[in-house]
């Protein structure tokens, strides 16, 4: 009888002690998401984003060690892949997903504008350290119809400019490249000719120039050719110290690439409820004519508290403190307008943490 009796009261006990050890857990998992168990998140994807993604992740870290950011730059393709896997917590891609994509991600996806780039026509042109070129006239050296630096169409733009009578040497990538789809892709907006005799590709048979790998590559070939202009990333201008080119945009203004007049393009382009916005050919009198967004993906759900709310912390470091590094390393602040709607969309995947901007 003393055994049974014994064995009845143990049992009850047992139970009640683990049922109340497990919701002690998690409760405290739900209060302190962070404060007491670190929180690891894996993302991949994007080439362009990726030297500016490692130094907010590097900074990160060190202003909070209970969460690390391990991001793998493989390119936004096998970025998307991964993601549609769910491999990974977080993905980047500099070209956002299509619907169909989309529909594959059973969790949603929320897609978020982090940063963006401008692609600019750098050059070497002995003695010229200040050229405008109209649309027609940089759709024309592309085309091959404009050769000599001293063509009339030119000289009417720079009026006061002397200009070699020396031949144009077009610097194109030879290799697959978003940064071509991207400069294409605005050739094809500004331009019916251009978009039926080439259109818009990561790569595309050029009607004149020469070839390089990569951003380097071309860089290269501009520095080591006189009249050579080349279109590359912003940031490669700062590093390799080449001219860039004032360019026309929509309005009819010559615009300078600048941290500024690309900031005036991205404030003058609506953003869409989805985040999703294709800049080919932007409005605004202060406008840069070639900016780029590109995309960190995040799950619109995410089971793990814990890892929703590293999430949501990771995103604001990125809105804030992220931000101010971004021009040191060749990409565009975001204006205030779009880190707002950055954070408002963010902040719907938990409700345990606020996305706060500074």
């Amino acid at each position: 009888m003393s055994i049974t009796t014994i064995s009845v009261t143990i049992i009850p006990l047992t139970i009640s002690s683990l049922i109340t050890m497990k919701w002690s857990r998690r409760l405290g998992r739900l209060k302190y998401p962070l404060a007491k168990r670190e929180v690891n998140l894996v993302g991949a994807g994007a080439h362009i984003p990726a030297p500016l993604y490692q130094r907010w992740f590097k900074d990160l870290n060190n202003t909070d060690p209970n969460l690390r950011v391990d991001y793998q730059t493989v390119g936004s393709g096998a970025g998307i892949e991964r993601f549609t896997q769910e491999l990974v917590h977080f993905s980047a891609s500099d070209v956002a997903m299509k619907d169909q994509e989309i529909a594959k991600v059973s969790r949603g996806v929320i897609m978020l504008p982090m940063t963006a780039h401008s692609i600019v026509l750098a050059y070497n042109v002995p003695g010229v350290s200040d050229l405008k070129l109209s649309r027609q006239a940089y759709i024309d050296i592309f085309l091959g119809k404009i050769t000599k630096w001293n063509d009339p169409k030119i000289i009417k733009i720079n009026p006061d400019v002397n200009l070699p009578d020396i031949p144009i040497i077009v610097a194109h990538r030879s290799d697959t490249s978003l940064t071509t789809k991207f400069f294409t892709q605005h050739l094809s907006a500004i331009s019916s000719e251009w978009k039926q005799k080439v259109g818009e590709r990561k790569k595309v048979q050029w009607p004149t120039g020469i070839g390089g790998a990569k951003c380097d590559g071309v860089t290269a070939l501009i520095r080591q050719n006189e009249g050579a202009i080349g279109y590359i990333e912003f940031g490669f201008t700062k590093i390799a110290k080449l001219d860039t080119v004032t360019l026309e945009n929509k309005s009819g203004n010559y615009v300078k690439a600048s941290l500024d007049s690309a900031q005036a393009t991205l404030a003058a382009v609506p953003l869409p409820s989805n985040l999703r916005v294709f800049i080919t050919d932007p409005e605004g009198t202060n406008s840069y004519p070639i900016v780029r967004y590109t995309w960190m993906l995040i799950y619109g759900k995410y089971d793990n508290v814990a890892r929703a709310t590293g999430i949501k912390k990771m995103i604001e470091y990125c809105l804030n403190e992220g931000q101010k590094v971004s021009a040191d390393l060749g990409y565009i602040p975001l204006p205030d307008n779009v880190r707002q709607k950055v954070a408002e969309t963010a902040d719907k995947i938990s409700p345990n943490y606020n996305i706060k901007l500074q």
